[in-house]
């Protein structure tokens, strides 16, 4: 690190502190490969967050505040969500989880093998353990199905509508 002095215009003098970067470093070509985390680890990113919480269903919730158990019971996950201006909502058995209300989701697993979530946000932290197991609840499966066809017509409306508005903007263009 090298130490320089500067006049200001008002006449101080300012400290520059300039790291030394040697004149052949180049920054790596090829991106860090994504994260792998299989059944222990932390999730950062809110997309990977929601599609962890998505197929979950029927789970048992802890909610602490600063290691204090506030409220415990158990409920159905109904959607997960990444949106700033909504929130995460835990009432008639049913649970509307909002990535951003959490700065991270830890998935630990227990003893007998079983994976829990813990969303943790500052000292807030909601553990959700799974009571259902998609491989083998028929429910599951038709959820995942319907979610995953919602998806698609969603993706395919979508489509249908940049199409019709990029028509509608040839319409518009004289040439």
């Amino acid at each position: 690190m090298q130490q320089e002095s500067v006049e200001t215009p008002g006449g101080l003098l300012t400290e520059i502190f300039l790291l030394a970067i040697p004149m052949n470093y180049h920054p790596p070509s090829q991106p860090l490969p994504a994260p792998c985390i299989i059944d222990s680890g932390v999730v950062i990113a809110k997309e990977d967050m929601r599609r962890l919480l998505d197929d979950i269903g029927r789970v048992r919730y802890i909610h602490s505040l600063e290691g204090v158990i506030q409220s415990e019971g158990e409920g159905w996950i109904v959607e997960v969500f990444a949106d700033y201006q909504q929130s995460t909502l835990v009432a008639n058995y049913s649970l509307y989880l909002n990535t951003y209300s959490f700065d991270y989701l830890r998935l630990t697993r227990s003893p007998d093998g079983e994976t829990y979530f813990d969303l943790v946000q500052d000292n807030r932290q909601l553990r959700l353990i799974p009571l259902s197991n998609p491989l083998q609840d028929p429910d599951m499966k038709a959820r995942l199905n319907a979610d995953t066809l919602e998806a698609m017509v969603t993706q395919v409306l979508s489509a249908k509508w940049d199409v019709q508005f990029e028509d509608e903007d040839d319409n518009d263009c004289p040439f």
